[in-house]
Parts: C-alpha cells; sequence; structure tokens
C-alpha cells in the first residue's frame, strides 16, 4: 500500500467519540417521543403506538448499554461506526413503517445517519450504509402500517406526491452522501497537506540552524586543526630513520586534515552566519540548486553578473525553489535551466525542462494537494520506484506564495523544441531585496559551559 492509501485509512478511522453518537441519539429519541405524543395526544391519530414505543426503546436500550459497558472517550473503530449507524437507519425505517412509511413527512430523517457516514466513513461502508437506506426507503414506499385520523381515514398521499417524495429521498441519500464525502476529504487533505508544508518549512530552518552552529565549529576550530596539521609535519621531519614515529605523525595530520573536510562538507547543509543571511541571487539559485546537479541532468544558471539583487536567504524560499528543480530534473530529459531577471519592481526565476510537460488533464490543479493520485501511472513510469505522495508542488507553492511569490506552472511552445514544463515565480523587489546598509550586528559567541 502507497503512502497516499495509508494517509485515507488514518484520515477516515478513529474519528467519531461513542459519546457523539450517543447524544445524537438521545436527541434522536426524545424527538420521536414527542413526535409519537402530540400525534396520539394533540392530533388523535391512531397507529401502533405500542410497537412504536418499543422501537423508540430499543434506541434507549442500546444507548444505556452503551453508556455502561463503554468509556466516555472510547472511539469507534470502522466496524462500529457504521454498525451503530446502520442501527439507526432500521430503527427509524421501522418506526417510519408503523407510522405510515413515506406517508410521514419525517421520513426525511433518513438522510441524517447516510450524511453521517459519508463524513466519517470509508467509501465501502458508506456505500453498504446508503444502499440499506435506499432500500429501506423503497420498502416503505409499498409496505407500511398507515395513521388513521378520528374517522378511520388513512393519511395516504396521492400516489404522484408519493412517488416524488421517493425519488426526492433516494437522489437526497445519493447527492447528501457524495458532497458530504466530498467537501470532508478535501478539508482534510487540505489539512494534512499544510501540515506537511509546516513540517518540511520547520525541517529546512532546523537544518540552517544546525548548519550556522557546524559553520561556527567549523571556524573557531580550523586554527586549532591547522596547528595540529603543521606540528604534525614537523614531527614526521624529526622521526629521521624512525619510520613507525614517521608513519604516526603523518597519520595525525591526516586525520586533522579530514576533521576539517568533514566539519566544511556539514556546513554545506545549511548556513545561518549574520552573514549570510542576505546572499546575492545567483548563490540563492545555486543552494536551492545544488543536490540536483549531480543527478545526471544538466542544470544550468543564467542570473546576469551585472547589477545583480542581493535577497533575503529565507528557508521557504530555499525550500520551495529547491522541490521546483527537483521536479523538472526529475522529469527532463537531459537539461534544466534556470532563469532569473529582475527590473525595478519585479523579481522572476523561470524554471523550464526539456521533458514531456505538464499533462493538460492535471494543468489546472497543479498545486493541489496528492494531485499524484491523478497521474500515478504516468509518473511511475517516468520515476520507477518513486513513491512521493503528490505533496512536493504543494509544498513549494505553499512556501513560496507565503514568501509574496506568484507562481505560473505552463508547457512550453509545442513548435519549440526543448521544452517542456515551465514555472515562473514572480517576487515584488520590494518583499526580497536586501537595503545595503543593513546592518548586520555582532556574530553571537557559543556558551561556554563547564567541562
Amino acid at each position: 500500500m502507497d503512502d497516499v492509501d495509508i494517509l485515507e485509512e488514518r484520515r477516515r478511522s478513529d474519528w467519531v467519540r461513542l459519546r457523539t453518537l450517543v447524544i445524537l441519539r438521545w436527541f434522536a429519541c426524545a424527538g420521536q417521543v414527542a413526535a409519537i405524543c402530540v400525534a396520539w395526544f394533540a392530533y388523535d391519530l391512531r397507529f401502533e403506538i405500542g410497537l412504536a414505543v418499543a422501537t423508540v426503546g430499543a434506541s434507549v436500550i442500546t444507548n444505556l448499554f452503551a453508556v455502561a459497558i463503554f468509556p466516555k472517550n472510547r472511539r469507534l473503530s470502522e466496524r462500529e461506526a457504521a454498525m451503530i449507524l446502520v442501527f439507526d437507519i432500521v430503527q427509524l425505517a421501522l418506526l417510519l413503517g408503523l407510522t405510515g412509511g413515506l406517508n410521514n413527512p419525517f421520513a426525511l430523517l433518513l438522510l441524517a445517519p447516510v450524511t453521517i457516514a459519508a463524513t466519517v466513513l470509508h467509501l465501502r461502508s458508506t456505500v453498504v450504509s446508503g444502499a440499506v437506506a435506499i432500500v429501506l426507503i423503497t420498502v416503505l414506499w409499498n409496505w407500511n402500517l398507515p395513521m388513521l385520523t378520528p374517522g378511520e381515514v388513512p393519511l395516504v398521499l396521492p400516489p404522484l406526491f408519493l412517488f416524488g417524495f421517493w425519488v426526492a429521498l433516494v437522489t437526497g441519500v445519493a447527492f447528501l452522501a457524495v458532497y458530504a464525502r466530498q467537501v470532508t476529504t478535501e478539508m482534510h487533505t487540505m489539512g494534512e497537506a499544510l501540515l506537511a508544508t509546516q513540517m518540511a518549512l520547520n525541517r529546512e530552518q532546523r537544518l540552517t540552524a544546525l548548519g550556522g552552529v557546524v559553520a561556527a565549529a567549523a571556524h573557531e576550530l580550523g586554527t586549532p586543526l591547522a596547528t595540529i596539521k603543521l606540528a604534525a609535519a614537523e614531527l614526521a621531519d624529526e622521526a629521521g630513520d624512525r619510520a613507525d614515529l614517521r608513519a604516526d605523525a603523518e597519520l595525525i595530520g591526516e586525520q586533522a586534515e579530514r576533521c576539517r573536510e568533514i566539519l566544511l562538507s556539514m556546513g554545506r547543509v545549511g548556513k545561518d552566519d549574520l552573514h549570510l543571511r542576505h546572499a546575492p541571487l545567483a548563490a540563492l539559485l545555486e543552494e536551492a540548486a545544488e543536490p540536483h546537479l549531480n543527478r545526471g541532468i544538466e542544470v544550468t544558471l543564467d542570473v546576469p553578473g551585472i547589477g545583480q539583487p542581493v535577497v533575503a536567504r529565507r528557508p521557504e524560499i530555499v525550500h520551495g525553489l529547491r522541490n521546483l528543480i527537483q521536479n523538472a530534473v526529475d522529469f527532463a530529459t537531459e537539461e534544466v535551466r534556470i532563469e532569473a531577471r529582475w527590473t525595478e519592481a519585479r523579481l522572476t526565476v523561470r524554471i523550464e525542462d526539456d521533458g514531456a510537460g505538464f499533462p493538460q488533464s492535471v494543468l489546472g490543479r497543479i498545486g493541489d494537494p496528492h494531485l499524484r493520485r491523478w497521474r500515478i501511472a504516468q509518473d511511475r513510469q517516468k520515476r520507477p520506484g518513486y513513491g512521493g505522495m503528490g505533496l512536493g508542488l504543494f509544498i513549494a507553492k505553499t512556501l513560496l506564495e507565503r514568501s509574496g511569490a506568484r507562481i505560473v506552472f505552463a508547457n512550453g511552445d509545442p513548435k519549440r523544441t526543448g521544452v517542456g514544463a515551465i514555472v515562473v515565480i514572480d517576487w515584488p523587489r520590494s518583499v526580497l531585496d536586501v537595503p545595503e546598509d543593513t546592518p548586520l550586528g555582532d556574530n553571537i559567541p557559543l556558551e561556554t559551559r563547564p567541562a
């Protein structure tokens, strides 16, 4: 099962507390008792009141049993929630069958359990609940015990109106189920996608902060490591004929150099040095593209050197650009081109690849979360073994728009070869530019701790 299916299972499981359905059922029981009393005593209507009261009593007993057996904070499993909702449908249908069937206007309440099922249950359970409701509505249309007026006259709708009510109820079951499920799914999909975006941003911020510590450590340890390497070289020279001492001294020098290289390489993860919170635009784009430079696709950067702006080096911008570049490299054939241009008011970055471009069927939905479920088969052909969840473009779009950017996804001109997908990111200069006289502040020394 892929990641999308796993999230779907998690989204639709253990949502509802038993206490919630118990409270709703108490309201339903109170309403049913009130309707029976008003019909019997106020309007003097006659029906099988004993069986009707017994039917309501079944719901009351079920509620009392649930309250006595299970804790108040019990969350229902998929099967348990489905069984409770199907019970409610059957109980209400039985009560309606004893009081006129579809001639009873309260038949409309059969829509409620189906709507709840569509909101909280998996598709299969929703379909089962809806099918049970439709079957029972059809049964009530043809078989029911009538309600009688004081003059023993059955309360029956004209056949045409009864048929119309049946059609309305069946249509309502289907429409409300689809509508409620679609809205709920989109809400939780967007919530999960925004959570993933926040997690990605937090990760980028942590990496940036970690890189600052590593860069500071590399800077502080540079002199001691250089001294160790120099002393090791002198010891090797003074070892004379002692090959074992010379080998030990050379080993010390090699390991000191290795420590220095490790610190420098770790520092490339991110930099939070005060002097690097602002960077030339080319440096920012190079940092975003760096993880994808050695993947067999040529990544070219076109940034004019004259008048190049210095921009804020913010984690959301770096991460967003990196995701877009990764997507371009994933689908490129040979080359990805990154072009930057600017005016007095705007700064634009254009990323294009020489692949097949965005499918026309999803071009208008790019940036929606979990878009890959629409094109998973095609993606797996182009990226075998790729297990992404379709959140990459959503995360990139959300983070870059958070920085003030406007993003446009398009395909190249079919007559122009070598241009597939195109992404244009456009910022107002005011949100990115760093004034030349912006103070950087003082470097903060590491806190001294006792050994």
